[in-house]
């Protein structure tokens, strides 16, 4: 659907629109949002929250966000220093949407459980 008033065109390859939409949406990223809605953590607080998480992964995961615009970084000089992860204005705006479809999945977890199980009984599936 063409959205001629926007100035981006997440469906376009050469839209920057596009990277943001991977990094929100990716596994890690849509998670760790999420965790980082209930508040600020250091690295390895929010690395037990979202379980099986790597911390190579993590901190690609946060770099992104927060070049993005969505995460801040707070790195204070203390000994041992300290570096706090919270949500912006705009990421906490995107972690609700996001939170709001996680909500909604959990809900209906039963139906595509059973969705699947019919689909593997009928398919030869896992």
């Amino acid at each position: 659907m063409d959205s001629p008033d926007l100035p981006y065109d997440v469906f376009s390859r050469q839209c920057s629109s596009r990277s943001t939409l991977e990094h929100v949406t990716g596994r890690w990223g849509a998670l760790t949002l999420g965790a980082l809605h209930d508040g600020t953590f250091r690295f390895n607080e929010l690395r037990r929250r979202v379980d099986g998480v790597s911390e190579k992964m993590l901190s690609q995961t946060l770099h992104a966000l927060e070049r993005d615009g969505l995460v801040r970084r707070d790195a204070q000089p203390t000994n041992p220093p300290r570096v706090d992860y919270e949500l912006t204005a705009l990421g906490r705006q995107i972690a609700e949407r996001l939170l709001a479809l996680i909500h909604f999945v959990e809900g209906r977890q039963d139906e595509v459980l059973k969705a699947q199980e019919r689909y593997d009984a009928t398919r030869g599936g896992r």
